[in-house]
């Protein structure tokens, strides 16, 4: 009672001075109206016995009485009304008002408003993660309405990034564990997504979204692929086999990856025909040797570091010799038996119109050979003058059979240590050179009954020399494995395949990023630190959400074109077995963690 008093006390001096005049809370009368439960109920009978009873007790001092009992009852009903009333207006303006919020440092800190922004988003996820399960008998314009508003005018805008509604993602596996998170998240951020599948079931297309659109094919069938990368501008491989059979992975892990680089790249360059012009993902050749005439222009040398007069009396000498064999096949052959010396094939390049290698990045050769290594040698400055001309070198290896290698310009080094690096719109002239005492024994166990093979002596078949085109960003993303939680039994199947399937790729000529994820786990992601690294070192196992998130991530990040690494939850190594960089991941838009753990891994991997 008392704290009601003073709640009325303190509103009274709020009132107007009309209300303020015509209720005073401290006459005896009033107070005893507006504190009466009668008047809080809102019984206005009670209160008008209750006002009788008390004006009777206060009495009528000082007033004059009525001059009759009929006009003295009207005048009291009258006050009696005008108390009531009065009570009311004034327990209008005493009813609590809606709490003024209030600012704390948890509205204002770092943390808290990370975590409201975090349970923002989970909710948001959540909401969009159930269009998979919506029905697609919906109309399609309230499809379209629905895409809107989740993506571009929803919470979801937040999350999107510069340029994805401009950008069309193919996935392929995208019904796999990793698939289906890749596709929401490239939804989430606002790209338009393709997605490629075997069979257009009710079951499979429950899984994904309805925004998502749907082509049906098979990687193992080229001719089903072109429909699928037409108005692609990136592809994310998520596709792997379904059993451990050979003929299965070999569909799938290497000629399903080759056959979309080739449909990728056919579909890149029937765009730059339309435009006149040539598609920026494609090689330019510089040689391909697939004729007698083609070997024209080749020049075969000999020379030696240093002259031994002693030991040359001893040294068989040295030979060899560049030729078009009955079989189509141009080969490279001879020994060098003298100390220090070598023997080389050169040429000068002749470069369509208008092209100049500075718009590409580096060199592909395909070549055979039986696991000699060589010295690819270009010559840069003014070709009329000698004396200006700067030498550079980069070293490959062969295997036997035929390999495709790729060179990057960053790769060579000057000859002389004081030239600058290599400027490849300079190159006039290539050079590929044999020298045996850089050559190891080949790996691996001689058959028995064969001879092993004289290091003196080599042989290369050249199939075609190409230029890549360079660019900023990667192309094609493809996930491989590490080989980590396969069954031992099937592990050198299964690596083989997915090797294939890599190599095919980087001979593409597309800017690729390469994934080897460690044993995928079923939970959330953002939770563990990373792994990255290079060398097959990695033992430890990684959710698939973390997976598609790095997948998303590169697709413009230029720190990851033409990178292959692994990657997985943070552990720790074995003394002198250190990995390359700890990166912490955290589950944030802004986040950029994989740019710094990728600028330290190597190149052309």
């Amino acid at each position: 009672m008392a704290m009601e008093a003073t709640a009325a006390t303190i509103s009274y001096a709020n009132l107007s001075g009309s209300a303020a005049h015509r209720l005073r809370p401290s006459s005896d009368l009033y107070r005893t109206v507006f504190f009466s439960s009668s008047f809080r109920s809102g019984n206005r009978s009670h209160c008008r016995s209750l006002i009788t009873r008390a004006a009777a007790n206060t009495g009528n001092k000082g007033k004059k009485k009525p001059k009759s009992k009929k006009a003295a009852v009207a005048a009291d009903e009258e006050k009696v009304e005008e108390i009531v009333d009065s009570c009311e207006g004034f327990q209008q303006q005493l009813s609590p008002q809606p709490p003024q919020p209030k600012i704390s440092l948890d509205d204002v800190n770092p943390v808290g408003l990370g975590r409201k922004s975090r349970q923002l988003f989970d909710e948001v996820w959540r909401k969009f993660s159930g269009l998979g399960q919506i029905s697609r008998t919906t109309r399609m314009d309230d499809k379209e309405a629905l895409d809107a508003m989740l993506i571009r005018e929803g919470p979801m805008c937040e999350f999107a990034i510069p340029g994805a509604q401009n950008t069309t993602v193919l996935v392929v596996g995208a019904t796999s564990r990793i698939g289906r998170i890749v596709v929401r998240k490239l939804m989430l951020r606002g790209y338009s997504v393709k997605a490629l599948v075997r069979k257009a079931d009710d079951d499979i297309l429950d899984v994904l979204p309805r925004s998502v659109e749907i082509v049906v094919g098979d990687v193992g069938d080229a001719n089903t692929l072109k429909a699928a990368v037409e108005g692609c501008n990136k592809i994310i491989y998520c596709a792997t086999a379904r059993s451990t059979i050979t003929a299965d992975l070999f569909r799938v892990d290497h000629q399903g990856v080759y056959n979309i680089t080739k449909a990728f790249q056919d579909y890149n360059n029937e765009l730059a025909q339309l435009r006149a012009g040539k598609s920026s993902k494609s090689k330019l050749l510089l040689a391909k040797f697939k004729s007698e005439e083609s070997l024209n222009g080749w020049e075969v040398r000999q020379g030696t570091y240093f002259q031994d007069v002693v030991a040359s009396k001893y040294d068989g000498g040295m030979d060899a010799k560049f030729e078009y064999t009955e079989t189509g096949e141009a080969i490279f052959s001879g020994y060098v038996f003298t100390r220090g010396g070598y023997v080389e094939l050169s040429t000068k390049l002749s470069l369509p119109l208008g092209s100049t290698l500075d718009r590409y990045e580096g060199l592909i050769l395909s070549v055979g050979g039986n696991g000699r290594s060589y010295v690819l040698i270009l010559e840069a400055g003014p070709s009329a003058d000698t004396t200006q001309r700067k030498l550079y070198f980069s070293r490959f290896s062969t295997k036997a059979g035929f390999c495709r290698v790729r060179i990057p310009f960053s790769s060579f080094r000057p000859v002389k240590p004081d030239d600058p690096p290599l400027d490849p719109f300079l190159v006039h002239t290539l050079t590929i050179r044999f020298e045996p005492r850089r050559q190891r024994p080949t790996e691996g166990p001689v058959a028995a009954g064969v001879k092993q093979q004289d290091l003196r002596s080599f042989e290369l078949i050249l199939e075609y020399i190409k230029a890549l085109p360079t660019g900023q960003e990667t192309d094609f993303i493809l996930v491989s494995c590490t080989g980590s939680g396969v069954e031992p039994t099937r592990r050198e199947q299964v690596l083989k395949a997915k090797r294939a399937g890599e190599d095919s790729l980087r001979r593409s000529g597309l800017g690729y990023t390469i994934i080897r994820p460690g044993p995928l786990k079923e939970e959330p992601g953002g939770q563990r630190a990373l792994i990255f690294d290079q060398g097959n070192r990695i033992t430890q196992a990684i959710s698939c959400a973390d997976v598609a998130d790095i997948c998303v991530k590169a697709l413009h990040d230029s720190t990851a074109r033409n990178k292959s690494f692994d990657v997985c939850y943070e552990y720790v190594a074995e003394q002198g077995r250190e990995l390359y960089e700890l990166v912490a991941h955290l589950p944030d838009k802004a986040n950029n963690y994989l740019t710094p753990a990728l600028s330290v891994l190597e190149k052309n991997t």
